[in-house]
């Protein structure tokens, strides 16, 4: 069955609930994990002194930071369930798209990710990264909600 499962993450408490999930199904199946998580670019979307105020600079460390803390968690989840484990922080990347093609560079043949379900309005200011992976990939996606 599936051998190579590809993880996403953002470091949300829901997430969080995923990366348990996926790392429960490689054990029972002998799997290994990936752990992906993606920290989209920085863009100014203020100009003047408030852009200076938090630099390119202090964004990127930053954000390296937080992936750091999000898949050294993951990593500890996998070890102790005992399931190998490599993880991926895919910088400057929108995350559906840094998901689909994390997937297939690394011959996953799963992904496991969560969905927030929103619906309506907030689905369509905020955008669905589950809906994005699942409409782009050829991999099968596990949703977890």
């Amino acid at each position: 069955m599936y051998k190579n499962i590809l993880v996403a993450t953002d470091g949300s408490a829901l997430a969080d609930k995923a990366v348990d999930a996926g790392i429960a199904l490689a054990k029972a199946l002998g799997a290994k994990v990936a752990v992906l998580t993606a920290t989209e670019p920085w863009t100014a979307t203020v100009s003047g002194e408030m852009t200076i105020g938090f630099p390119a600079a202090e964004y990127d460390a930053a954000m390296a930071a937080h992936a750091k803390t999000v898949l050294d968690r993951a990593t500890a989840a996998a070890q102790k369930a005992g399931v190998a484990c490599e993880t991926e922080h895919a910088k400057d990347a929108f995350p559906a798209e840094a998901i689909v093609d994390v997937a297939k560079r690394r011959g996953c043949d799963l992904i496991v990710m969560a969905s927030h379900g929103r619906r309506g309005v907030s689905r369509m200011l905020l955008g669905s990264q589950a809906n994005r992976v699942v409409t782009h990939s050829d991999i099968p996606v596990l949703i977890c909600r």
